[in-house]
């Protein structure tokens, strides 16, 4: 997430998970117990049963049902755990933070209840280390005195450190990025324990949903969906905001109400979402159903209107370096497959005719064989750019551009807006050993003479270690990294 002031709250209907925030900044516990009251105690099967009778998904961005994770933990005869994932790595979303800033007992409350319903010893909260939640959180944890049954972990921010393998890595003391093969928490998570994983604002709807009960939790909502949900608007918006819709609200009343300009089209669902052109979104309601038949997928609730002053490609092609460079590394898809896709977008934009069935073909190839769901996330994003801007595409391929600028709607940590580098040879020195390519495989290779030849225009995030290293190593202090342009 990106270091800013949590932004406003607003609400389109009733007010759930953000009632009480317009007249205050923070609820301690005493005004969380004013406003929601305490959670009652049940078992796991009724925790799952309560579940079940509303369809309770996930709030993370997978919509796993929250019912079938209950059970699947709560029979395990080893210690349990519960464990709330706050680490909020979309750059484009807020919602979780909101929570952990301005009403912190209410996810606390949830997680308490699962934890009691299960049987679980703790609860683990994981945010962004150093971050305003980490602050606000561990405050509720002492002012409830439950230190000894809460802990709170502050994990490095990343891209993929919301993802549930990485996270429990993080948690564990390890390095917070996929385990590379499919470990469930509910077998293997925190400690090696069974652990009860799900997002933030999950366990803060839990909590809504045990106090009101399913029949008044339903009375908002669509009957599919029952409920609210909460969105964090952004881009083109003039009133930025995290806002609390029930479900089935129209895309654009949330819009109107954050000031937002369509423009082009719409990101819904985050950076491993999906675009959606201008007259999709117009009639798009806010639901997982509603979002699907627009061509999108609602994710982790994140809703970035473009605006018609930016470039919407050269946007896609800023986030898609960036997914790029936030791989951990650990397999092709990811280490050198997003590095392609994202060069090839960017050629695109240039106006390479023969750059949109190399995108088309390099997207394809990635999905459904990393380590994780980031390369297929990645390729979604991008695929659906093409689908979004037609008429976009057009101009680039006819002109090289389409006369407007890229803005940086998209929000992007401060981080990755630092300069881009690329490998250079010196050739008054270069004698073509050849151990450069030994060294930094993914960036050269060498010709039929026996002398590199760089395989892409700048050197990506992940590979710039490679590349100090090849050129610290280079025997004729021929190679270099230089500034890109």
């Amino acid at each position: 997430m990106i270091p800013y002031r949590v932004p406003p709250v607003r609400q389109l209907g009733p007010a759930r998970l953000t009632a009480g925030l317009e007249d205050c900044r923070r609820m301690d516990l005493a005004e969380h117990r004013d406003m929601h009251g305490t959670a009652p105690g049940m078992s796991g099967e009724e925790l799952a049963a309560l579940a079940d009778e509303v369809d309770m998904r996930g709030r993370g961005g997978a919509a796993f049902p929250f019912a079938r994770k209950v059970r699947a933990v709560m029979d395990k005869k080893a210690d349990k755990i519960v464990l709330v994932n706050a680490a909020e790595g979309e750059p484009a979303s807020s919602k979780d933070t909101m929570l952990l800033t301005r009403t912190p007992h209410l996810v606390i409350e949830g997680a308490l209840l699962a934890a009691g319903a299960i049987g679980a010893k703790q609860v683990v909260i994981a945010t962004v280390e150093g971050g305003m939640g980490q602050a606000s959180v561990a405050a509720a944890v002492e002012e409830r005195g439950i230190s000894n049954q809460v802990r709170v972990v502050g994990i490095v921010e990343r891209f993929i450190s919301g993802e549930g393998g990485a996270l429990v890595r993080s948690v564990n003391g390890l390095v917070g990025e996929p385990p590379g093969r499919k470990v469930r928490a509910v077998e293997s998570g925190v400690n090696g324990l069974p652990t009860l994983l799900s997002n933030a604002e999950t366990y803060a709807q839990l909590a809504v949903l045990a106090t009101l009960g399913a029949e008044r939790y339903a009375d908002v909502g669509t009957a599919r969906e029952p409920g609210t949900v909460l969105l964090t608007v952004g881009g083109s918006a003039k009133a930025p905001a995290v806002v609390e819709v029930a479900t089935g609200t129209p895309l654009y009343a949330v819009l109107d109400a954050c000031q937002a300009s369509t423009g082009d089209g719409v990101l819904v669902g985050g950076y491993h979402g999906a675009w959606l052109h201008a007259d999709a979104a117009a009639v798009a309601t806010v639901s997982r159903q509603g979002i699907a038949e627009a061509g999108g997928q609602l994710g982790a609730g994140i809703i970035v209107p473009l605006g018609g002053e930016t470039c919407p490609l050269g946007e896609t092609v800023r986030v898609a370096k960036y997914l790029a460079a936030q791989s951990s590394g650990q397999c092709g898809p990811c280490r050198l497959g997003l590095p392609d896709v994202a060069q090839s977008m960017a050629e695109l934009v240039n106006g390479s005719a023969s750059a949109l069935d190399e995108l088309r073909s390099r997207a394809a190839s990635v999905k459904g064989r990393g380590a994780c769901f980031h390369p297929d996330g990645t390729s979604r994003f991008v695929l659906s750019a093409l689908d979004a801007f037609p008429e976009d595409i057009e101009e680039h391929l006819l002109r090289g551009n389409c006369g407007r600028p890229v803005l940086g709607v998209l929000p992007l940590p401060p981080q990755e807006n630092e300069p881009e580098v690329k490998l250079t040879v010196d050739w008054t020195r270069c004698q073509g050993h050849g151990l450069c390519a030994q060294l930094a495989p993914d960036l050269v290779h060498l010709d039929e003479h026996g002398y590199p030849v760089f395989g892409r225009d700048t050197v990506p995030a992940q590979f710039r270690r490679m590349a100090r290293r090849a050129v610290e190593m280079c025997p004729a202090l021929a190679l270099r990294v230089a500034q890109g342009t």
